[in-house]
């Protein structure tokens, strides 16, 4: 009797001593669902930051008001988005440079046709108007003197005798001031001295402009001028000794090598007007070696 007395003592000590922990839970607030959300949302945040220390993946970024790129993945952005635009604003400007280039080439280049168009027509002017002076030739020109060299159309220079080297019948003529004056610029051109050639040349023709070796003269400045690279003064100086002088015994031998000198500048079919022009005045009496080269002349050019 004494323990169940005692028994149910310390269960009803026991129920008093639990009744006051019930009601202090029962009386504290529940969290509501949302509560309960916003706490998760923060405890998934902290672990991100521990997760991703430099920023979070697009796919865990969060909300769509919240940036998914980084700091650093912006500020890489705006480097390359500078850097095009620095390479955009280079193309731009060498575009406008190659465009100023391309103006300026086209200019010089229409002017440079325009020169040389004019230079050609009045080289054909000078050849139609020497054309149109030249008298019917009745007697065939003197044979032509032995030339020294391989060169054809060269005059054999004069020896240290008492005959000059003119080729003519008379072997025995004697020699003048004139014939040692054109042997000496002879001389200097066949050694391929040829600026003091012309020197030479033409102050034979300037103290004796009546000689016959003139004509021979006038055509050998052509030729040193020719050999030494300058056509086109060559190709005046050629014109000129066939128009002044074109009874000259060198008279054919200037058509033949202004050809030549045009052929140089590039210009075949002016080169064949003057091979027709020797055909045309000379015909027959042209030389047989200056044939032979004339026919080689046209082949090249191709001259119809």
């Amino acid at each position: 009797m004494k323990f169940r007395v005692r028994y149910a003592a310390v269960a009803l000590g026991a129920m008093i001593s639990i009744l006051p922990v019930s009601g202090a839970l029962a009386q504290r607030p529940q969290p509501t669902p949302e509560q309960r959300i916003e706490r998760l949302e923060r405890q998934i945040q902290q672990m991100q930051r521990q997760i991703f220390p430099r920023g979070r993946p697009a796919d865990t970024a969060g909300f769509s008001d919240e940036p998914a790129a980084t700091q650093s993945s912006v500020a890489s952005l705006d480097q390359r988005l500078d850097a095009l635009e620095r390479q955009m604003a280079d193309i731009l400007r060498m575009s406008e440079e190659n465009g100023n280039q391309l103006r300026t080439l086209t200019s010089d280049l229409q002017r440079a046709r325009d020169e040389q168009q004019q230079r050609i027509n009045a080289l054909e002017q000078r050849i139609a108007d020497a054309a149109a002076t030249v008298p019917v030739i009745s007697e065939p020109q003197p044979a032509a003197p032995k030339p020294t060299t391989p060169k054809p159309g060269t005059p054999k220079p004069a020896t240290t005798g008492t005959t000059a080297a003119t080729g003519g019948p008379d072997a025995a003529v004697a020699l003048d001031a004139g014939e040692e004056a054109y042997t000496e610029g002879f001389k200097l051109w066949e050694a391929g001295q040829y600026d003091q050639a012309i020197n030479s040349l033409r102050a034979f023709t300037s103290a004796y402009p009546k000689h016959r070796r003139a004509s021979y003269a006038n055509n050998l400045i052509g030729r040193a001028l020719l050999d030494k690279g300058q056509p086109r003064a060559a190709a005046e100086a050629l014109l000129a000794n066939y128009r002044n002088n074109p009874k000259g015994e060198r008279a054919p031998d200037s058509l033949y090598y202004l050809g030549q000198s045009l052929m140089r500048l590039g210009q075949p079919a002016q080169a064949c007007k003057a091979y027709q022009e020797l055909d045309a005045v000379y015909g027959a009496k042209v030389r047989a070696d200056l044939r032979k080269q004339l026919d080689q002349a046209k082949a090249s050019a191709n001259c119809s």
